[in-house]
């Protein structure tokens, strides 16, 4: 087995301009970490800066490099989508050929009525709708009536928000879990998504950290199957592991408290395991900051991040690689509540890999694992690879 070992790190959403076809999706103009460092006094990312991010986005507040510590560039997405099932999905070397289907008129018929029958409780909602106001407009009738609020977003989800002390968090993932078969059978989705929550009254409801995602499999074989099947150790951590339903993961690291908490995780990973690869995601990037539009927020998510990573860089072996991207954007400055279809951030570095290398713009976030499993099974006829 190869000593080597890859941190893959997810940012959530942070894009770096829209890609050629992004008025397809309504997206024409999003930049999401360009226009983060727009609408704020200052942002103060060193590390990110000496990995070469300034270099990728056009930003007086964000500096650029003549001496990059290794890699650095953007990637397109071949999928024509912009969720995060499709993008973790691409960046594993799989492009989905068909996008997802959406509900912006909400579920229909037969999917409800097969969710209240296996409940036993009555749904409410079933639309579009923010996940902070959804709370406020229905926490109250679910804590008199004990309903399932069901809802959607522009992505193929189906989200079952609950309180957790009228409806027990085992019974809320029975439920998720149950939706994803229901869904499958008459309106597929990418996920179903548990949202439980704690409060009372409006205003005071809060989503708490045991969120859970239930996602079908990928259509094809990803970069984490075929390292397991090579006998390469994969460990995911965050919401990782549910995005791939759980496929080509063997260690699970669940990580729902928070973006810092990943990061600590990440960092205790990196010495547990001496070779494979740690698939990190920071959620809270999308979920806390990009959907609900927190720009400010989102700038301090990064900052704390920047902080831990020179220890990540510094916790990395001499044969070890470290890379740093997103999986879709979310412009928290622009239209609606979204994510943004932009090109993604690639930073990547290693002690004995070579330094200041502007990859340029890959077509496609398939080059993420064409250099992986180049670096981790020594392969060489990789499409795209840019190590």
């Amino acid at each position: 087995m190869s000593m080597k070992k890859v941190i893959l790190i997810i940012l959530d959403s942070l894009g770096v301009g829209a890609l050629p076809d992004a008025h397809l999706f309504g997206d024409d103009g999003a930049n999401t970490l360009q226009h983060i460092a727009q609408s704020v006094d200052s942002i103060n990312i060193p590390a990110l800066e000496s990995m070469g991010i300034g270099n990728i986005v056009d930003s007086p507040k964000i500096k650029k490099t003549d001496n990059a510590m290794g890699y650095y560039g953007m990637a397109g997405e071949e999928s024509k989508a912009k969720d995060t099932s499709t993008g973790h999905w691409e960046i594993s070397g799989v492009v989905s050929k068909i996008p997802f289907n959406t509900y912006p008129n909400g579920f229909p018929k037969e999917t409800l009525d097969a969710i209240e029958a296996f409940s036993g409780r009555k749904i409410v909602c079933n639309k579009p709708y923010s996940g902070t106001e959804l709370l406020d407009d229905y926490g109250d009738e679910q804590m008199e009536k004990g309903t399932l609020i069901v809802y959607t977003s522009a992505d193929s989800v189906l989200q079952i928000a609950a309180h957790e002390d009228i409806i027990p968090i085992d019974e809320l993932y029975k439920i998720c879990e149950e939706s994803l078969e229901i869904c499958n059978k008459y309106s597929p989705v990418a996920r179903v998504i548990a949202r439980p929550y704690l409060g009372t009254g409006k205003g005071n409801f809060k989503r708490t950290e045991r969120r859970h995602d239930y996602s079908i499999e990928p259509p094809e074989l990803t970069m984490l199957d075929r390292l397991l099947k090579n006998n390469i150790d994969t460990i995911g951590i965050g919401k990782t592991s549910d995005i791939f339903a759980g496929r080509g993961i063997k260690y699970n690291k669940l990580s729902n408290k928070n973006n810092l908490d990943g990061i600590l995780k990440t960092l205790d990973a990196m010495k547990e395991y001496n070779s494979g690869l740690i698939f990190t995601n920071l959620v809270d990037f999308d979920m806390l900051f990009g959907h609900r539009r927190d720009a400010l927020g989102y700038k301090n998510a990064l900052e704390e991040f920047d902080l831990y990573l020179p220890k990540i860089i510094d916790s990395l072996n001499d044969d070890d690689l470290l890379i740093i991207t997103a999986d879709h954007g979310c412009d928290p400055t622009f239209k609606g509540t979204d994510h943004t279809r932009e090109y993604i951030p690639i930073l990547a570095y290693g002690k004995n890999l070579k330094k200041n290398v502007n990859i340029g713009k890959r077509k496609s976030f398939t080059c993420i694992a064409s250099s992986i499993e180049t670096f981790l099974l020594g392969k060489s006829d990789l499409p795209d690879c840019f190590l």
